[in-house]
């Protein structure tokens, strides 16, 4: 970590930089703008405007449920699945949350795309299809990959620690790129990840991929204050390049982990339900329940007295970025990401509470329109909210008042 003393810039500074990059980001797309506002999505679904919803079983969910936060991601042996992969609004609470929250990133795409209302519409009974073909106790088809997902899945196959070198480390240099994305750290900060992978359970984190037996030999070689996310923005994230055994020539030994700063989520919880206290203890178990691929890779640690998640990036976990929604895919797509939010649902329940959850779904399909009123309702109530709001930002961002 042989960074200059004096590059890094302080953290109120950084802290104004990181605000301005929030709001530009959202004043870029509509798309971006949802997605960067969780807490408004939840106080308009807690309003009088919005319509009732199915209780489902206290299970865990995503809370923050939308296209971007499912994607490819690798298990500790190296096997690709597609399944959520952001829990930093997780909570144990009700299942048809997500749905809402998947629901209106697919109509956002759909309207992004110029696809007719008709499509939103259907898109919104595939989703209901394609949740509930997740359920063992259905007959219903599971939903094929559509080609726009498989060509990302085939990505994330392909991809190796080189692939990942090339994107973060800019080639196979032995430290982080400064600049727009990676951002000098204060004394502080050094010294405070310096002191974090002595830590016997994060020793065990950057060796568990390479099964071997942790032996105190993690060493830090660099590390940078990550610019990254939009409803993230303004938290503590770094990103650390780690040595794991003293041989830095091959890739396998180096090891590139993602620390993130976990905070209390703005989700609401089921009542009488247990949870972890500890923001980053609720966030790593969260992902355990819905996604154990990525969750048995992930550790709660402190960080500057702030409680921080901790996890390998692996080259084949990628996110799906469907930047055009076409016609003839939309039904599959919607299908086929409703089908992985119920896997990581039906997962958590017994046959009982299965049962009773599909029953509640069908129960509430509306007999003149092909998509579920509630759903439809709560979609077309956020997409006019979410909207005359990212007007209205834009107004402000040009304004220099966002």
């Amino acid at each position: 970590m042989a960074r200059p003393k004096n590059a890094a810039v302080s953290p109120s500074k950084r802290q104004g930089a990181l605000i301005e990059r929030r709001n530009t980001k959202m004043a870029r797309s509509a798309h971006a703008y949802v997605r960067g506002n969780t807490a408004q999505f939840y106080e308009w679904l807690d309003s009088r405007a919005a319509p009732h919803l199915p209780a489902g079983p206290a299970i865990w969910i995503c809370g923050d449920c939308h296209i971007g936060n499912i994607g490819p991601v690798a298990d500790d042996r190296g096997k690709v699945k597609i399944q959520i992969r952001d829990f930093d609004q997780s909570v144990i609470g009700n299942p048809a949350h997500d749905l809402v929250r998947l629901a209106l990133s697919l109509a956002m795409s759909a309207r992004g795309s110029d696809l007719p209302g008709i499509i939103t519409a259907n898109m919104m009974e595939a989703m209901l299809d394609g949740y509930e073909a997740a359920f063992p106790e259905t007959d219903d088809d599971e939903p094929t990959m559509p080609g726009v997902i498989k060509l990302v899945m085939k990505q994330a196959v392909q991809r190796n620690w080189k692939s990942l070198a090339r994107e973060r480390l800019a080639g196979m240099q032995l430290e982080l790129p400064l600049g727009k994305e990676f951002w000098p750290l204060t004394l502080k900060e050094r010294k405070a990840i310096q002191s974090i992978f002595r830590e016997q359970q994060l020793d065990e984190l950057a060796t568990q991929l390479r099964h071997r037996e942790p032996q105190g030999k993690v060493n830090v070689l660099d590390a940078a204050y990550w610019r990254k996310g939009c409803s993230s923005l303004g938290k503590l994230r770094y990103a650390v390049l780690l040595d794991v055994d003293g041989n830095v020539v091959e890739g396998d030994d180096l090891c590139l982990i993602d620390i993130k700063e976990a905070t209390a989520s703005i989700a609401p919880r089921a009542t009488n339900v247990r949870m972890p206290r500890d923001p980053a203890e609720r966030v790593v178990l969260a992902a355990q329940h819905l996604s154990p691929a990525l969750g048995n890779r992930m550790r709660p640690a402190r960080l500057l007295d702030k409680p921080v998640f901790v996890r390998e990036l692996l080259p084949q976990d990628l996110k799906i970025d469907i930047a055009r929604l076409r016609q003839k895919q939309a039904r599959r797509v919607a299908a086929f990401l409703a089908h992985v939010v119920g896997r990581a649902h039906a997962r958590q329940m017994d046959a009982a509470a299965r049962k009773s959850w599909c029953q509640e779904l069908k129960r509430n399909h509306s007999r003149t329109l092909d998509a579920p009123s509630w759903l439809w309702q709560a979609v077309t109530g956020l997409l006019s909210m979410h909207e005359r709001d990212y007007l209205d930002h834009c107004r402000r961002y040009v304004g220099g008042h966002a």
